[in-house]
């Protein structure tokens, strides 16, 4: 009697949650959608896999810490570079092409890092292939996905979707980071050197961006743009929204900066500067920052069709970088963590809003080219904080990123808010 109680309450739960609006959107994606959802999650397995350990990896192969810190500058630059061309053309010459060569990408950047250690040879796989310092979204995949994510559902459900979307991003996220730094203990733990391991944990990158190839190669047209984008002259892909996609580029451009300073492989580097915590205890911590960071985005949905979504953007903003700042002074290790899990929790509650007010105030025949430079406007201002935060480590100033990051942070957010606070995207006009 007990039983069927508790099975009834529970299947009462289940309906309960399977109604939340949040819910609804997700089951309405169609095959090409959950098809856009599986490589969300691949790749950003992959990045969380070798965010724990690229920079443990390039200073075991002995590099110091100015050149970690030019490598990680440099892998951004190409990142940018690179995405940007193809995200600027993927409305003319086709979204799901981009995709593939994007893929192509992942696996030339994998192959190039586990089987040299050169510095030149590295340099140049950085800045032509894909790979991620930071565990968080790189290349050109971002915004053709959620461009042609927006063309299969409706304005009412898009910021539910994007923010779906990101869960799954940094779900994989954090099982990719606890599994690429339990393996590395795990190797270590049975002979294996901790250089070779982390080079296992490369090849494992590299077999990844193969299967994303064979994914992006399952998806239908409907992805593509839904008229003929006209011919322009712009390298940017931009006539329309030209205007207010830049204003916006220069404010991520901002945000991005800050956040370059204190990206996930140098956090956990600083983890284990200042704690002395192991890899697979590293890998632990990003799982848990990244479950919260993940749930943090699909609340962000209810909030933002309360509010709107630039004053969720901003309102969830500005209490994060504050508990970032907090970080470095907390005295002991659990309160770091504490700290850093908090500020997590509502992290992410800015970024599937961001992404879905770029993609509703543009034209749709322009999207993936806004998304394009938006996003690639977040790389180049992410590409020389490595670079700051490589040489204030090295010259023992373990802390100063942090609040450096929050300071930053907090004036995009003040910027942000004041420009457009009266710019509404089509669903909160009506």
């Amino acid at each position: 009697m007990i039983k069927s109680h508790t099975l009834e309450n529970y299947l009462k739960w289940l309906n309960m949650i399977l109604q939340l609006p949040e819910a609804q959107a997700l089951r309405s994606l169609t095959r090409d959608g959950r098809l856009l959802f599986s490589t969300r999650s691949v790749r950003l397995f992959a990045f969380g896999l070798v965010s724990v350990i690229l920079v443990l990896y390039l200073t075991q192969v002995g590099f110091s810490d100015s050149q970690v810190g030019i490598l990680l500058s440099l892998t951004l630059a190409g990142d940018a570079a690179i995405s940007l061309w193809i995200t600027t053309r993927a409305d003319r010459m086709g979204r799901r092409r981009m995709l593939i060569v994007g893929g192509v990408l992942m696996i030339i950047a994998g192959v190039a890092f586990a089987f040299s250690g050169n510095f030149i040879v590295l340099t140049l796989a950085a800045i032509i292939g894909t790979i991620s310092p930071s565990g968080n979204e790189v290349g050109p995949f971002l915004s053709i996905e959620q461009a042609g994510l927006s063309q299969i559902i409706p304005d009412n459900q898009r910021t539910a979707v994007f923010a779906w979307y990101n869960l799954s991003g940094s779900v994989a996220t954090a099982l990719g980071a606890l599994i690429g730094g339990g393996l590395a203990q795990l190797l270590q733990s049975n002979g294996v050197s901790p250089l070779t391991s982390f080079r296992v944990i490369l090849v494992m990158y590299a077999l990844l961006g193969a299967l994303l190839v064979v994914i992006f190669n399952r998806i239908t047209t409907v992805i593509e743009t839904p008229q003929k984008p006209v011919s322009t002259t712009s390298r940017l892909g931009l006539e329309k929204s030209r205007g207010i996609v830049l204003q916006l580029s220069a404010l991520f451009a901002l945000d991005a900066f800050g956040g370059g300073l204190i990206v996930q492989s140098l956090v956990a580097y600083w983890f284990f500067t200042r704690f002395g915590v192991d890899t697979a205890v590293i890998g632990a911590i990003f799982f848990g920052a990244n479950i919260f960071a993940g749930l943090s985005a699909l609340a962000a949905a209810r909030m933002a069709a309360r509010f709107g979504l630039i004053n969720t953007m901003v309102y969830t903003h500005v209490p994060s970088n504050i508990l970032l700042i907090l970080v470095p002074l907390m005295p002991n290790l659990p309160l770091a963590i504490i700290m850093l899990l908090l500020r997590f929790s509502i992290s992410q509650m800015d970024v599937p809003t961001r992404q879905s007010y770029v993609v509703a105030v543009v034209s749709p025949d322009e999207r993936a080219a806004a998304a394009g430079v938006t996003g690639i406007a977040r790389t180049v201002g992410a590409m020389f904080s490595p670079l700051i935060t490589g040489s204030l480590l090295g010259a023992g100033l373990l802390s100063v990123p942090f609040f450096l990051a929050g300071g930053l942070k907090l004036l995009y957010d003040y910027s942000l808010y004041r420009s457009f606070k009266t710019i509404k995207p089509p669903e909160e006009q009506k």
